[in-house]
């Protein structure tokens, strides 16, 4: 008896160490994926939309996986819905390789439909394992199901931090081998170690039925019980709360803070420090703290420390060193308070209404990052347009008015000789026309909308030399992107010598 209790005990351990390492393809995709698009946009000739597009789809993925497929895993199963993940990873890291074979202007079509195909059936991948792993982790610690929770959530932002800093020293071996380790298709290719080992911990193993199919609960009880309790409605607010401030914040961090500081690299950094004081903390932390606290009282507690964090933040200015330093000191604080947000939610919906089974967790998690990709990134941005705006019309409106006049004025022969490039010649040119004509669209907008209100206001402005940037390689990029930054004033006499030579 005691034999067979032992080896029950090494396979839950197996089962859940085996599913928290197949979360770790979801960050360090994440991260890779982000970190080499630049390579992508190049090597494939992708427009910013198209790029957008690419990277956007991967929340639709992970929702299709959630939302759709979620709700029905009573039907199918924890192993199977294991299976589908491992299979949505292997094919979607599969299919965006596979497109680097693709890359001659003559079939690069089907290069940018391999890595569209790839992210949308890699983000399915990463869906079915928060699908999978919450219930999983629930049905394998009844007892402990909110500290366990925040072990699973754990290897997330290890991950993150992980691939972010292997990514940034990856990119500092440009010229080394030939570039072998710098190429996209090796730094992707990294994210197929995790997802084979996961695949051979767990899917050779038995998996455990569900709380609610061991206890014999009808699905058609569980939707029932679930969509009518005033709580569950709460919980889905508060979790979309929460994880818009968790993830919506992170996706800005790294652009934000390394235009305002100076130091290019210090954007990602903090990033993959606020991921290692989560990690730190849901797995050496989290057992105490709820004990402690109670998973309510703890997401009282870290709300305070994300609230400082983010005040800390704001307050990040000065010079490069107290600026640095403010920035991990609040980078620390958000790590702290965001590291509970998400497992300690799913615990309490696992816990204190048990009967929502798999849909409530879900439901909650689908909800979560629903509201994250949809609201909490782009609220920010529309924030930091408006304030941005505001900068703009009271330091260097006159210089912003006139980049933005030359530009619409000058980029019309740059869109008619990229439609007058053959594909091998609009490959060489750096650009494409549909970039200059968003951007030249873009600046005749904001110029017009400054006609009309005699000041820089909304977004309009910001967007227009976002695009300028982004579509103009040589000095177009380099002037437009001055104006952002608020430590180089660009001159208008330099803005009009940079169009004068062409965005190329």
């Amino acid at each position: 008896m005691q034999g067979n209790n032992q080896n029950a005990e090494q396979h839950s351990k197996r089962l859940f160490a085996g599913i928290c390492l197949a979360l770790v393809p979801t960050g360090a995709s994440f991260a890779m994926i982000s970190n080499v698009l630049g390579q992508l946009k190049q090597e494939f000739i992708l427009t910013n939309s198209e790029v957008g597009f690419i990277t956007g789809i991967s929340v639709g993925g992970m929702a299709i996986s959630l939302l759709v497929l979620g709700p029905l895993l009573e039907a199918y199963g924890l192993k199977r819905g294991t299976i589908l993940a491992f299979i949505g990873h292997l094919v979607g890291l599969t299919c965006i390789i596979a497109a680097s074979g693709f890359t001659d202007p003559s079939n690069v079509g089907i290069g940018v439909s391999l890595l569209m195909v790839g992210s949308v059936a890699l983000a399915c991948g990463n869906g079915m394992i928060e699908v999978v792993g919450n219930p999983l982790t629930a049905a394998l610690f009844p007892e402990n199901k909110a500290t366990k929770l925040n072990f699973f959530h754990g290897s997330f932002p290890l991950a993150i931090a992980a691939a972010s800093l292997l990514g940034f020293g990856l990119n500092k071996l440009s010229g080394v081998a030939n570039g072998i380790f710098y190429h996209w298709t090796f730094q992707i290719g990294i994210v197929y170690i995790p997802i084979l080992v996961y695949g051979a911990m767990v899917l050779p193993l038995k998996f455990p039925r569900t709380e609610n199919a061991e206890a014999g609960l009808p699905v058609g009880e569980m939707f029932r019980y679930t969509l009518s309790k005033p709580t569950m409605y709460f919980i889905l607010i508060l979790m979309a709360i929460a994880i818009s401030l968790e993830l919506g914040t992170n996706r800005w961090i790294p652009d934000i803070f390394s235009q305002n500081i100076g130091i290019q690299s210090i954007g990602i950094l903090l990033l993959a420090w606020i991921s290692i004081v989560m990690f730190l903390l849901r797995f050496f932390a989290s057992h105490y703290l709820i004990q402690r606290f109670s998973p309510p009282g703890l997401l009282a507690i870290v709300a305070l420390s994300t609230s400082i964090g983010l005040v800390l933040f704001s307050m990040a200015g000065g010079n490069v060193i107290q600026a640095t330093l403010i920035s991990f000191l609040a980078a620390t604080f958000f790590g702290i308070g965001v590291a509970f947000f998400f497992p300690t939610i799913v615990g309490i919906v696992s816990e204190r209404l048990p009967k929502t089974g798999s849909l409530g967790i879900v439901l909650t998690c689908g909800v979560g990052l629903g509201a994250a990709g949809f609201i909490g990134q782009p609220a920010i941005g529309a924030i930091g347009d408006y304030q941005l705006a505001g900068y703009l019309n009271s330091n260097r409106a006159d210089r912003t008015i006139a980049l933005l006049e030359t530009v619409d004025q000058t980029f019309a022969k740059y869109i008619k000789k990229a439609e007058a490039a053959t594909p091998k010649e609009l490959a060489k040119l750096g650009y494409r026309k549909a970039d200059l004509r968003v951007a030249q669209e873009k600046a005749q907008k904001a110029v017009n909308d400054y006609e009309e209100k005699d000041e820089i206001v909304g977004n309009t402005t910001p967007q227009a030399l976002r695009a300028i940037t982004e579509a103009a390689s040589g000095k177009g990029g380099e002037q437009a992107g001055k104006l952002l930054d608020k430590q180089n004033p660009a001159p208008v006499k330099e803005l009009r010598q940079f169009v004068s030579q062409g965005p190329g």
